[in-house]
This record gives structure tokens, sequence and C-alpha cells, in this order.
């Protein structure tokens, strides 16, 4: 690692002004550090989020669920409102990498980052949620633009995300062995307006297909995808899986959860 200078704020406003002075804003750490460890990334000062009591916990709001931005992993799992409310998106954090991953590991950090086979995008993109920052609110639709890249302006931090509860939803992940990183999991909710489907693992970034959408807004069930075509040509292709592997994983993963959604 390189030299650095580490803060702790206690309030929002002083971890702003220290992020707009240059900082650079940690949360989990989980991809940070390993960054910071390879000499990849060389801050002059890390601002250390975890201190900023406003930008963790649960809470109800109607029908949804605003979850701050520095909740962990663990907490997001083993809560008792998730569980009753949104219980695919408890099981999804479950699954996430291991113990200590799911320790340290934060909600707000995971989606800003945006890692391509991560699973939280596909939650939060998959119920259509609303990503909440200092600055204003963003669809979800809109949040995501590709590889490790989001909506997110310089100094614009998450503060929140606001879930709405679906009628059922499920999320299914193939994982790479070594990293538990999704090497494809499918995120499927069925809601008033139809179903939605976010892939993550398969592609540049996390995606909705519109074909599978279409096929199980119809009929939500497993058979309603077999007719349904995935472009192997739009998929990533690597020394884990070909795209053609991927395309039919992606098929399967959305069959076992519509099976888990429909209990």
């Amino acid at each position: 690692m390189y030299a650095f200078d580490y803060e702790r704020p206690a309030s929002m406003a002083d971890a702003l002004a220290k992020i707009s002075a240059g900082g650079q804003a940690l949360a989990g750490g989980q991809t940070l550090i390993a960054s910071l460890k390879q000499r990849l990334a060389q801050p002059s000062s890390l601002i250390d989020l975890a201190g900023v009591a406003e930008l963790s916990g649960i809470k109800k709001d109607g029908n949804s669920l605003v979850i701050g931005a520095m909740t962990r992993h663990e907490t997001v799992a083993d809560s008792a409102d998730v569980k009753a409310l949104i219980p695919a998106l408890a099981a999804l954090a479950g699954g996430i990498g291991d113990r200590q991953v799911r320790a340290m590991g934060t909600m707000g950090g995971s989606v800003a980052n945006n890692d391509p086979a991560a699973c939280y995008p596909s939650a939060v993109l998959g119920l259509g949620a609303t990503v909440q920052t200092n600055k204003r609110t963003i669809a979800a639709d809109d949040f995501f633009q590709g590889m490790y890249t989001t909506a997110l302006e310089e100094g614009e931090l998450i503060t929140a995300i606001h879930f709405p509860a679906p009628q059922k939803a499920a999320y299914a992940k193939f994982r790479q062995p070594a990293s538990r990183f999704a090497l494809v999991g499918v995120f499927v909710a069925q809601t008033a307006n139809g179903v939605r489907v976010a892939i993550t693992g398969a592609g540049n970034g996390v995606f909705r297909h519109a074909g599978l959408e279409a096929a199980l807004t119809k009929s939500f069930t497993p058979e309603a995808v077999e007719g349904v075509a995935i472009d192997a040509n739009e998929l990533n292709g690597d020394l884990h899986a070909s795209a053609a592997f991927r395309a039919q994983l992606v098929k399967v993963q959305t069959q076992k959860a519509v099976k888990q959604a429909n209990g």
C-alpha cells in the first residue's frame, strides 16, 4: 500500500466536506482495500463512513423498505423486516461472499461499485428500487450504466436505497466457486406492473431481459422461460464459462428463481 491519511467523520456534513477536499470514501472496503494492497489505487486520504450513523439502518416506509447505504450485508440478511417484506432480498444478502465479507461489506458500497458480477445490483434493478444520494434520487433503470459505471457524479454519495415490496420475488445464483461472485445470477420480481428480470454476472454489468420479462408477465411459471431465446453474442465469455454456457445458465437460473418465488 501507499501511505495515506485515515479519517472517520461522525456526521454526513463532515464526511462530504472531507470528500470534497479530495478524500476517498471508504464503505465496507471489500473492493477498495484489495485495490490499495495491489497498489491500483493511491488516495491521499480515506474517509471511513462507518461512523456516520445516519447512513446505517433499515426501516419500513409503507409497503417499502429504506436501507441505509452503510448497512452491512449480514444486517440485511438477518433483518426481520426484510425477511417479512422482501424475503428474496434477505436471502440474496445471506449468500454474498463468506461470513467475513458479509460482516464488513455494505449495500451502498456494492451498488456504487457496480461490479458486473455483484449480487445487490440485480436486486436494485429487479425490484425497481430508487437510489437516494446526498443530492437527488435516481431510478434503478437510470442508475446502472455499465461495468463499474453508475450515474453517480463526483462527490455524490449513496445515502439509502428504497425498495418497493413485490408480489413475489426470488434470486438464484450460480456461484463462481473461488470468489463466490455470480457466474450468473438472476433476480425475478412479480409486480403490479408486470415482471422484472435482472441478470448479473453474464454481461458487462447488470441488465434486464425484455424477452424473459414478457414471457413471465404472461405466465409466471418456469415453463414460460423455455421458449425464450437468450442471445449468447451479448454475453461474456471467459476462463470460467463460455458465453454459450452463460446463456444456458440464464435460462436455468431464471427457472429456479421463478420456482422459488412461487414457493
